[in-house]
């Protein structure tokens, strides 16, 4: 026993203590707080374990038949559940089959996808191939049948031009199928030329008829405007036949309606206008009308006001401009009359609306564009601009209104700037052309007033000339202003034409004014009568005219150096002792001839006593004067006031003079007025104007 205890292992103390600490708590505080012996307990528990283990080997022996059972049950369990492993060994080996051939059927899935792919795909083309070459027998009946105007014609032809470009296109590739269908789509094509060239030409026929709005028929045609597309991509000789009956039809139109138009807009013209006789230079002569004359004790006078005033004319360049077409036989019920001008106006606002629309339409119907469009647009317009040209050149020939033509000629710049912002062709040539005519008509009319007035014999004139502004001067400042009035409403600069033409009238003016003032005795009386009229003339471009002009400088120099010779005339009888004494003795002083200079004190002494003794009256006679002379107080105080500042200049000029030490010991020159009360007593006469 004692061999058999040493043999038994050793329990280290950290065996014991890893025991101890896995013991139940309560055990161990219960065996260590009872005081009991170990050794006494350890018996205790191995009799109670052997007790415990033999009833245990009784048990099993009583229960050795259910324990034979039990173990033949977990035999017969062990057999099947090694049945179950190879079966699920099998499924493990089928599954690894499985996949192999689900993909080999997602392969074949991709490849059958992509054939179907290509059948659906095929059969799509097959599908449109047969639809675009198909023809259905709904078109052959619309097309062979139907009305053309009626918009199952048209939607057929859409489809029927398809199909056309389709078996061409198809032709190339050597479809079979296209031998089979094309004769069927000529024969359609061919009926459909032939019933849209009759029926384009029917609509072109309607433009003929009298009294017609011709912009119906061109509305109609534009709706179709499929139907010239058609015969341009599938008969182009066709097509340029109605191209040609289009324009022979359109052009007589528009050359019938503008000749008859102009025809009877020209009978409203005023009866009382400008004719060979009415030119600056001709006078204004008595005329009796019938047997009222003959017993009136009132002659009547040739009113040429119309002729040579502007009045509004001008209206016509702004807000008149687009004004509504006058309608001959409209005006004629109401008595109405115009000017050449107006009538200049209403012709080629028809003309310029009518291209403007007719541009348009040719452009989009003809499928026009640039240069072609305006070449095709002059071929439509050529008979009527012809025509215009040839009947404008007769009326304007006629015409000896200067004012209206210039009117005219503005007109058409105006009318070209309005073509131009309407992105319509401008027609340059034409407006070239007509304002062509117009400048040589306007050059030669000019030259009549200026021969008019070259001509003039100022000593056999009807009325004497005197100091006032002439008539035949009010005329050529009416006229001349109104150049200038109508070149600003143009939004334009004079131009040198104009400008050459208006000096050349200027200078025949001038010669005019010259020739008139030499009948007059006086000199003063001239200088007052080239005053007057040269402000007439002033005062007339003044009170219309904003922009400044070469005319207005031109007369106004004139007019201030006939000022400036009046003004010295003016003073020269009343203080010409006074400037000759300035004129004389002023060099002198500057070129310090002391010597010379002193023998004038006797001279000084004589012009400062009768200076301070006429001076006030003087003053008083040069207002009277020139309050007589001048119609224009405004002119007149203007010339006044020269006059005084002139005086003004000499007094102080004589008064630097005789400062002068060869003056020093003439009394005299103490008694001399001073400047100051010369001013104060001037200032008194202002008032009056």
């Amino acid at each position: 026993m004692s061999k058999g205890k040493d043999k038994e292992p050793s329990i280290s103390l950290e065996d014991c203590l890893a025991d101890f600490s896995k013991a139940n708590e309560d055990v161990v505080r219960e065996a260590l707080s009872s005081n009991r012996d170990l050794r006494v307990f350890s018996d205790k528990v191995k009799k109670e374990l052997t007790t415990a283990h033999r009833e245990a080997v009784e048990g099993c022996i009583k229960n050795a038949e259910q324990l034979t059972d039990l173990y033949n049950q977990i035999n017969s369990c062990d057999q099947v559940f090694e049945r179950l492993e190879k079966t699920l060994i099998g499924f493990q080996n089928d599954l690894g089959t499985i996949s192999d051939d689900m993909k080999r059927l997602q392969d074949q899935s991709v490849l059958i996808k992509q054939e179907l792919e290509n059948r659906q795909k095929v059969r799509n083309d097959l599908s449109q191939f047969v639809d675009d070459i198909v023809v259905p027998q709904t078109m052959i009946k619309v097309i062979m049948e139907g009305d053309v105007s009626d918009r199952t014609f048209l939607e057929q032809l859409h489809e029927l031009q398809h199909k056309l470009h389709f078996v061409k296109a198809q032709e190339f590739k050597e479809a079979r199928a296209v031998e089979d269908v094309q004769p069927v789509l000529e024969s359609l094509k061919f009926k459909a030329i032939e019933k849209i060239r009759e029926w384009i030409l029917t609509k072109i026929y309607m433009f003929r008829k009298p009294l017609s709005n011709y912009q119906v028929p061109q509305h109609q045609l534009l709706k179709y405007r499929f139907f010239y597309e058609f015969l341009l991509a599938n008969e182009r000789n066709i097509a340029k036949e109605i191209q040609a009956e289009y324009v022979d039809t359109i052009g007589k139109m528009f050359f019938s309606y503008f000749k008859v138009y102009i025809s009877r807009l020209f009978k409203l013209m005023m009866t009382d206008a400008a004719s060979k006789d009415d030119l600056l230079g001709v006078e204004d002569t008595v005329k009796h009308t019938g047997l009222t004359g003959l017993f009136s004790s009132k002659p009547q006078v040739r009113n040429r006001a119309t002729v040579f005033s502007l009045g509004s004319r001008q209206n016509l360049l702004t807000h008149d401009f687009i004004s509504p077409l006058i309608v001959p036989h409209a005006a004629k019920e109401s008595n109405q009359k115009f000017q050449f001008e107006t009538l200049f106006r209403s012709i080629h606002l028809a003309l310029v609306d009518h291209s403007s629309h007719e541009f348009l339409f040719v452009a989009d119907f003809f499928l026009f564009s640039g240069q072609a469009a305006i070449n095709f647009h002059s071929k439509v317009m050529s008979r009527a601009i012809d025509q215009l040209l040839k009947d404008l050149e007769q009326r304007i020939a006629l015409n000896f209104d200067a004012i209206s033509l210039y009117l005219c000629i503005r007109l058409c710049d105006k009318f070209r700037n309005l073509l131009i912002e309407r992105e319509i062709p401008p027609m340059d040539e034409y407006w070239e052309t007509i304002c062509n005519q117009l400048w040589i008509r306007f050059d030669q009319v000019m030259k009549m007033h200026n021969d008019s007035v070259n001509a003039l014999d100022v000593r056999k004139m009807q009325t004497p000339v005197d100091t006032r502004p002439h008539y035949i001067i009010r005329r050529y400042a009416e006229l001349t202003c109104a150049f200038l009035v109508v070149s600003e409403c143009s939004g334009k600069e004079l131009g040198k034409k104009i400008e050459a033409i208006l000096e050349t009238s200027e200078d025949a003016m001038e010669q005019l004014l010259l020739r008139m003032s030499a009948t007059l005795p006086q000199q003063k009386d001239r200088l007052v009568f080239l005053i007057n009229n040269y402000d007439l003339i002033l005062s007339i471009i003044d009170d219309r005219v904003v922009q400044d002009n070469r005319i207005h400088s031109i007369i106004h120099e004139l007019n201030q150096k006939a000022i400036g010779e009046f003004v010295e005339a003016t003073l020269s009888p009343h203080f010409s002792a006074l400037f000759s004494f300035v004129t004389e003795c002023e060099p002198l002083v500057n070129q310090g001839h002391a010597q010379m200079l002193s023998r004038y004190n006797d001279k000084l002494t004589q012009i400062v006593g009768s200076f301070n003794g006429t001076w006030k009256k003087s003053i008083d006679a040069v207002n009277a004067e020139i309050i007589k002379s001048f119609t224009n107080f405004k002119n007149g105080t203007n010339i006044l006031q020269a006059a005084f500042s002139q005086l003004i200049q000499y007094v102080q000029r004589f008064t630097k003079i005789i400062s002068h030490e060869a003056f020093h010991n003439n009394a005299s020159r103490n008694e001399m007025v001073n400047i100051h009360h010369i001013m104060v007593e001037i200032k008194k006469y202002k008032p009056v104007y």
